[in-house]
């Protein structure tokens, strides 16, 4: 893991790749570029990088960092799939020290149970205390790729 690093810095971010793959992702479908730079820019965000500073992974942490994170858009482009690269995302999410301390760190994945299992991730014990309002096709009307210069 001596070629990848993990920056926090927005300056690093390639925003393009970001947005490709949370635009065709399934849970952010048809994400507005303008959404998800205020998204990015409003959470502490984590992404994995080459030596030369290509992006190839990306986490975001929607936090207060006090008492709670909303763990969100994890993903490893495809071309450096199984290299270990979310594993070097989420220990850099572990060990950072504005997440320590946290009374409740949350996420959702309908394929990646056994991966958040190894840092502490466990099935709601209660999920009938948890609410939510779900508007999944809230980015349907978003027919461009749209750009921010």
């Amino acid at each position: 893991m001596d070629n990848y690093t993990v920056s926090t810095h927005f300056d690093d971010f390639d925003i393009d790749v970001i947005h490709d793959v949370l635009y065709n992702s399934y849970w952010s479908k048809g994400i507005p570029k303008e959404t998800l730079v205020r998204a990015i820019k409003n959470s502490l965000c984590f992404a994995a990088l080459t030596a030369d500073g290509e992006q190839m992974g990306f986490a975001r942490m929607i936090t207060d960092r006090a008492t709670f994170a909303y763990l969100a858009d994890v993903f490893v482009v495809e071309a450096h799939q199984g290299k270990g690269i979310s594993r070097l995302i989420l220990d850099s999410i572990a060990h950072h020290p504005e997440l320590k301390g946290l009374r409740r760190i949350m996420l959702a994945t309908r394929d990646a149970q056994g991966l958040y299992k190894k840092y502490g991730f466990e099935e709601i014990e209660n999920p009938e205390i948890f609410m939510q309002r779900w508007d999944p096709d809230v980015y349907k009307g978003n027919v461009y790729k749209d750009s921010i210069d």
